[in-house]
C-alpha cells in the first residue's frame, strides 16, 4: 500500500532548520511494529502517524514514535502533522481536536495567511512534579558538563509537564547552555531515577530582546540524543516561569518567544502563551511555523 510521507521542518520557515518530523498520512493498517520501523528508518526525534477518529470526542488521531518508542504527545510533530494535512488536502483555517496515542485530546488551530500556514497546539494543563534534590542536581550538572556556578537563581530544578514531562534546568548564561556536552548514559540513568525522560536546559540570557529564552533539550533515554526545537519543553517552561514568579504575567497572560536548536545548526522559534485561569490553573498554547522539506510516497511496509 502506498501512503504519503512528508518531512516537515517545524518552528521555522527556512528548510533544513527548526525541528524535522516525519508525517505519515493515511496510517491506518500499520501495526505498532511497522510504525516504529518507519520512525527508526527516518531517524527524526519523532514521526507522526495520522489516523481517522474512532470516537466522537476528537476529529483525528495522531500517534508519535521516536526511533525507539512511542511517546504520549509531541509538540513539533503535532505542528508538522497538521501542517502536512493542511498542505496535502488544502484545508481551510479552523480548529480541530486530535487524540494522541497517549489518550490526550488536544485542541489544534490551523491558521493561514496566504501561503503561510501556522499551527497552534493547546497543551494539557501544567502539572508540577518533584524538585530534584541536591545530589540529583549535582549529578545532572556533571552529566551535562556544567557546574553549580552555572545554575541560575530564582527557580528550582523541577519536573513539569503539559502532557510529556521534562526536567527544567535554569542556567545563568547562554554561553553555558551552548557549551553543554552531555553524557547520554548518565542522563539515561538519571531519567530512570527521577521518572522523566527529557532534560530541558534554558537561560534568559538570550542576547536578543525579541527572545525571552534560549534552550537545549536532551532525551537519550528515548533515543533522542538532542532535540532541535521542543514544543513539549517550551510549554512546561512557560508554566514554570509563571509558577515561580520569574516572569510575571500581564493581565493574566504571559506571551513570549523561545529559541532552541542553534547549537545543532537548526535554530527555530516557539511562540508560547500561558493563561492563568481561575484557581491558578495554567493553560499553555504553543504556536509555530513549518515548511516542507520533502514529500514522497511510502512504499510498504508489505504484509
Amino acid at each position: 500500500m502506498r501512503r504519503v510521507l512528508y518531512q516537515v521542518d517545524s518552528f521555522t520557515r527556512t528548510p533544513f532548520t527548526g525541528n524535522p518530523a516525519g508525517v505519515v498520512l493515511g496510517a491506518e493498517g500499520l501495526s505498532d511494529a511497522e510504525m516504529l520501523a518507519i520512525a527508526r528508518e527516518l531517524g527524526n526525534s519523532e514521526t507522526a502517524f495520522v489516523l481517522p477518529a474512532d470516537a466522537g470526542d476528537h476529529d483525528v488521531r495522531v500517534r508519535f514514535f521516536t526511533p525507539t518508542t512511542e511517546v504520549p504527545t509531541c509538540g513539533h510533530a503535532t505542528v508538522a502533522a497538521h501542517f502536512a494535512r493542511t498542505v496535502e488536502y488544502g484545508l481551510p483555517p479552523g480548529a480541530l481536536r486530535q487524540r494522541t496515542g497517549g489518550g490526550l485530546v488536544q485542541r489544534v488551530e490551523v491558521r493561514r495567511d496566504g501561503d503561510r500556514v501556522r499551527i497552534g497546539m493547546h497543551q494539557g494543563a501544567a502539572g508540577f512534579g518533584p524538585e530534584l534534590d541536591g545530589g540529583q542536581v549535582d549529578r545532572l550538572l556533571r552529566a551535562l558538563g556544567a557546574g553549580t556556578g552555572d545554575l541560575a537563581d530564582g527557580g528550582p530544578v523541577q519536573i513539569v509537564s503539559t502532557g510529556h514531562s521534562k526536567v527544567l534546568l535554569p542556567l545563568r548564561e547562554r554561553a553555558a547552555v551552548d557549551a553543554l556536552r552531555p553524557d547520554p548514559a548518565a542522563l539515561t540513568a538519571l531519567s530512570r531515577e527521577v521518572g522523566s525522560n527529557g532534560f530541558f536546559v534554558f537561560t534568559r540570557d538570550t542576547g536578543d530582546p525579541a527572545l525571552l529564552t534560549w534552550s537545549r533539550m536532551f532525551a537519550p533515554a528515548i533515543g533522542i540524543a538532542e532535540d532541535p526545537v521542543t514544543g513539549n519543553g517550551h510549554g512546561p517552561l512557560g508554566a514554570y516561569l509563571v509558577r515561580h514568579g520569574i516572569v510575571p504575567p500581564r493581565d493574566g497572560r504571559l506571551v513570549f518567544t523561545g529559541r532552541q536548536g542553534a547549537a545543532m545548526g537548526r535554530p527555530g522559534d516557539v511562540h508560547v502563551r500561558v493563561d492563568v485561569r481561575p484557581g491558578g490553573e495554567l493553560a499553555v498554547t504553543i504556536t509555530g511555523d513549518a515548511v516542507t522539506a520533502f514529500r514522497a510516497e511510502l512504499h510498504g511496509p508489505h504484509p
